[in-house]
C-alpha cells in the first residue's frame, strides 16, 4: 500500500473501546456502592476518549452546539470563581469540563453500538431488581442486608446504607425495566398487559415504600410521558396509579412511616414552604443571586456563603417577606436545584447559558426520536427530559452519585438517537 493511502486510513482502535465499554457496565453498581471508584472510572473514560479522538484525528464532537455551550458555561463559572479569589474554586471549575467530555464519550464512542447499549440496559435492570428486592426485604424484616433500619425521617434505605434508594431505583428502573414494560404492553394481549401492569404496580408500590417523594414523582412523570406516546401503556399506567393511590390510603395502617413522610410531612412543608428546609434553601439562593446577579459566587459559592447573616433575608419581589428563614441551620451543601445551583455559581448569565445548554441537548434527541420512534429512543429521551425538568429538588450535579446517573443518561440518550451511522462506525472499530 502506498504511503499516502496508508496515511489516509484511520488506525484500528477497536482495542481501546472494548475495555471502556465493559467498564461502563459497572457504573450502576459503582454508583450505588463505590462513589470514588465511579468518579475515577468516569475520569478515565473521558481521558481515554480524548486520546482516542487524537489518535483517530476525529474531533467532530467539539463542534456540537451543546458542547460549545458547555465550554462557554464552564468559562463563565471559571471567571466567577476567579472573581472570588479562591484558587481552589478555579481549579474545581476547570475540572467540571470532565462531565461534557464524558457525555461526548458516551454519545460518540462508548455507546454507539446498539448491542452495547442493550447490555448496559440489562445491567441497569439487574440493579433495579436488586433495589426492589432490598427495599421490600427491609420493609418486611425491619432491617436491610447491612443491618440498617429506616432512616430517621422514615425513608427506606433498600440495600444501601444511606437514603439514596429512591434515586438509584428511578435511574436504573427507567432505562432498565421500562423498555421491558413497554414491550409487554405493545403485545396487546391480556397476558402482556397484565405483566406490564404488574411490573408498573410493583415499581410504584416500591417507590411509595421507600418514601422519597422526588424520585416517586419523577418516575410517575416520566411514565406518564411514555404512556402519552405508547397507547397500549395507558391502561397499565392508570391501573398502577389507582393501586398506588390505594396504597397511600392504606399506608397509615400498613406503612405508617411512609404515610408520615409522603403525606403528613409533605402537607406541612407545602403549608409553610418558606420556612421548610427546601424553602429556606431556595430563598437563601435567591437572595445570593439577587445580590450577585452578573457574576455569581463561583464554584461552591452557595455552601461557603450560606451561613453568612447578610443573606438571611426574604425576597419581597416574589412576595416572600424579609426574615431569617431558618438562619444558619437552614443551609446545606447545595441549593437542591440544578438551575439555581448554576445561578449561584455564575449569576443570571450562567443560568441563561445553562438553559440554552439544556435546549441544545434535547434538540438532537427530539430530532432522532422523530426519525426513529424506537422503544429505547423513547425511554432515554423521556429520561433525559425528566432529568433536566426545572421544577424539582435535586442533588448537586457536580458530585457522585448524581453526576454519574445524570451524565451517563444524557450521553446514552444522545447515542440512542444519533441513528444508524454511529452504529456502523462502531461496528468498524474506529
Amino acid at each position: 500500500m502506498p504511503d499516502s493511502a496508508r496515511a489516509s486510513c484511520p488506525p484500528d482502535l477497536s482495542w481501546m473501546k472494548r475495555p471502556v465499554v465493559w467498564g461502563t457496565y459497572a457504573f450502576p453498581l459503582l454508583l450505588c456502592y463505590a462513589l470514588a471508584p465511579a468518579e475515577i472510572l468516569l475520569c478515565l473514560i473521558a481521558g481515554a476518549f480524548v486520546i482516542h479522538s487524537a489518535l483517530s484525528r476525529d474531533w467532530s464532537w467539539l463542534r456540537q452546539p451543546w458542547f460549545v455551550l458547555s465550554l462557554l458555561l464552564g468559562a463563565d463559572i471559571v471567571l466567577a470563581s476567579a472573581c472570588t479569589g479562591s484558587m481552589r474554586a478555579v481549579v474545581q471549575s476547570v475540572l467540571l469540563l470532565r462531565y461534557p467530555v464524558f457525555v461526548a464519550a458516551m454519545a460518540f464512542w462508548v455507546l454507539t453500538d446498539a448491542r452495547d447499549r442493550h447490555r448496559l440496559a440489562t445491567a441497569y435492570a439487574w440493579v433495579a431488581i436488586w433495589m426492589v428486592a432490598g427495599s421490600w426485604q427491609q420493609y418486611l424484616w425491619g432491617r436491610n442486608i447491612m443491618g440498617y433500619g429506616r432512616w430517621e425521617d422514615g425513608a427506606l434505605l433498600g440495600p444501601l446504607w444511606a437514603p439514596r434508594a429512591g434515586q438509584a431505583l428511578f435511574m436504573t428502573a427507567f432505562p432498565g425495566l421500562m423498555p421491558v414494560i413497554i414491550s409487554l404492553a405493545q403485545r396487546r394481549t391480556r397476558g402482556g398487559l397484565l405483566c406490564a401492569g404488574g411490573l408498573l404496580v410493583l415499581l410504584v408500590l416500591t417507590f411509595l415504600l421507600i418514601s422519597q417523594r422526588m424520585p416517586t414523582l419523577l418516575f410517575l412523570f416520566g411514565t406518564l410521558c411514555v404512556a402519552l406516546m405508547v397507547r397500549s401503556l395507558r391502561l397499565p399506567f392508570v391501573l398502577a396509579c389507582m393501586i398506588g393511590a390505594g396504597g397511600i390510603a392504606l399506608s397509615p395502617v400498613v406503612a405508617p412511616q411512609a404515610y408520615n413522610k409522603l403525606v403528613i410531612s409533605f402537607e406541612h412543608q407545602m403549608h409553610g414552604f418558606a420556612d421548610s428546609p427546601y424553602g429556606m434553601l431556595f430563598i437563601r439562593a435567591g437572595v445570593m443571586v439577587s445580590d450577585h446577579p452578573l457574576v455569581g459566587m463561583g464554584y461552591d459559592g452557595f455552601r461557603i456563603n450560606c451561613p453568612n447573616p447578610i443573606y438571611f433575608r426574604g425576597l419581597p419581589a416574589l412576595g416572600i417577606a424579609d426574615g431569617p428563614h431558618g438562619g444558619a441551620p437552614g443551609c446545606n451543601l447545595h441549593p437542591h436545584n440544578y438551575y439555581i445551583q448554576v445561578a449561584t455559581m455564575a449569576g443570571v448569565p450562567g443560568m441563561v447559558l445553562f438553559c440554552l445548554l439544556v435546549i441544545a441537548l434535547l434538540r438532537p434527541m427530539a430530532r432522532g426520536l422523530r426519525a426513529h420512534m424506537g422503544v429505547e429512543q423513547m425511554v432515554m429521551c423521556v429520561l433525559a427530559f425528566v432529568i433536566v425538568w426545572p421544577l424539582q429538588s435535586t442533588s448537586s450535579f457536580s458530585t457522585q452519585p448524581t453526576a454519574g446517573w445524570v451524565f451517563i443518561a444524557l450521553g446514552w440518550a444522545l447515542a440512542a438517537t444519533r441513528g444508524g451511522a454511529g452504529t456502523e462506525r462502531a461496528g468498524q472499530g474506529t
